[in-house]
């Protein structure tokens, strides 16, 4: 999809704006948190998660996953398969860091509510990778593919001829 590193700039931004967004007012429904969080502390919590993605997303687990996607399906060039791999290895690498950054933010607001953080670790990333993938597969990949295309990457098929 992404060509330039603009291109993949404006990708991730449109991508990781529509997961965070999502997947924030998930976890705020799975900690019950729609009536104790007021409209700007959920705004901000939005914003912080938005800019820890998209630093994980351009210079870390984007980056890296690729490389093992790529690793996958060198021998093939089976488009879907190389999407659906590539999305595959995000969406791990994201619900994997994202679940840490969630789990930190979560001790800050509540205090630690179990003796063992490797269990609340493990119970955040299970909830959050059950929901994160199929948003990713079914949903956002898709929607933000179409946007790309349509509005943002220059193909011969969606310039516009001047007479």
């Amino acid at each position: 999809m992404p060509t330039t590193r603009k291109e993949s700039l404006y990708f991730g931004l449109i991508m990781c704006f529509g997961m965070v967004l999502v997947m924030t007012l998930y976890n705020f429904y799975l900690n019950d948190t729609f009536g104790q969080i007021s409209f700007f502390g959920g705004i901000t919590d939005f914003i912080l998660g938005f800019m820890v993605a998209i630093i994980l997303d351009l210079y870390l687990v984007g980056p890296v996953a690729q490389k093992i996607a790529f690793r996958f399906t060198a021998n093939t060039n089976n488009m879907p398969f190389k999407v659906l791999t590539i999305s595959t290895c995000m969406v791990i690498g994201m619900a994997f860091f994202m679940s840490i950054y969630g789990l930190v933010i979560s001790y800050v607001h509540n205090g630690f509510s179990s003796k063992s953080i490797i269990k609340d670790y493990l119970s955040v990333f299970g909830k959050n990778f059950i929901v994160a993938y199929p948003l990713q597969l079914i949903v956002m990949g898709p929607l933000v593919r179409f946007i790309f295309t349509k509005f943002i990457k220059k193909t011969p098929n969606n310039l516009v001829l001047k007479n």
